[in-house]
């Protein structure tokens, strides 16, 4: 086990990746040929990627994505609408920063909450900050949090995010108190933050799923006319429950 002063004093000042480095350096017979600059710089480095490393973690703990997906998992080669250009745009990250929205319907099991969650992941590499919530489980805690005085706040944690994650939305008709708690979130993220929502109902549907007329035009006009849509096609990519 390597001993050395240096190697402490870097472990007291919580700089972990470069303790690393320095250890790594240490004892590597290839290293004595470097100069002074060159091991500062392989050790700033190494700190550097072990700090961007734990930012990522810590968003992601955060965003309590419901599936492990990242955008270099999602499968083009099934047929089911998916266009490829458009996906790859998105993955770049530039709509969550224009505070753009992306819409994903399609059938049951056709993929719309792993491309949901694989633009989350990324958004979260992009140091970007996300929040996944299934919005029937969301709705319910919002009707709780009116009742014991935890609304307001609640609302603004929503708020607060870069990117908020709305999965499996409809296609039971909204309450009144559920329309005007999507109508706080979508007003929220006004030119301020980006929604991805996806939902098995298409988007020329929603109007009657939110019901009323006054507070539908509200809504959608302030999150469909500037999203980026993707639908999905086909039938579900699930695999069939084996009953022995």
């Amino acid at each position: 086990m390597l001993n050395h002063p240096t190697l402490d004093r870097l472990h007291e000042l919580g700089l972990e990746g470069m303790a690393k480095g320095f250890r790594d350096l240490a004892v590597n017979p290839e290293s004595r040929a470097l100069e002074h600059a060159e091991w500062l710089g392989l050790l700033v480095d190494q700190e550097a990627t072990l700090r961007q490393q734990k930012r990522f973690e810590a968003r992601t703990r955060t965003a309590k994505l419901r599936q492990t997906a990242t955008i270099e998992d999602v499968d083009f080669r099934t047929p089911r609408g998916l266009d490829r250009t458009l996906f790859l745009r998105l993955s770049s990250c530039d709509w969550v920063r224009e505070h753009r929205h992306c819409l994903i319907t399609g059938p049951c099991g056709t993929g719309k909450s792993f491309i949901a969650c694989a633009l989350g992941d990324r958004a979260c590499r992009e140091n970007l900050s996300v929040l996944y919530q299934r919005s029937p489980r969301l709705f319910s805690a919002l009707a709780l949090a009116r009742g014991d005085g935890r609304y307001a706040r609640l609302i603004r944690q929503l708020a607060r995010v870069n990117l908020l994650i709305l999965d499996d939305w409809g296609p039971e008709p909204l309450t009144a108190e559920q329309r005007r708690d999507l109508l706080e979130i979508v007003d929220d993220r006004y030119n301020a933050g980006s929604l991805i929502i996806t939902s098995q109902v298409p988007v020329d549907r929603w109007y009657e799923i939110i019901g009323d007329p006054t507070l539908a035009d509200a809504i959608l006009d302030r999150l469909v006319h500037t999203a980026h849509r993707i639908e999905l096609k086909g039938g579900t990519r699930r695999k069939p429950v084996v009953v022995q």
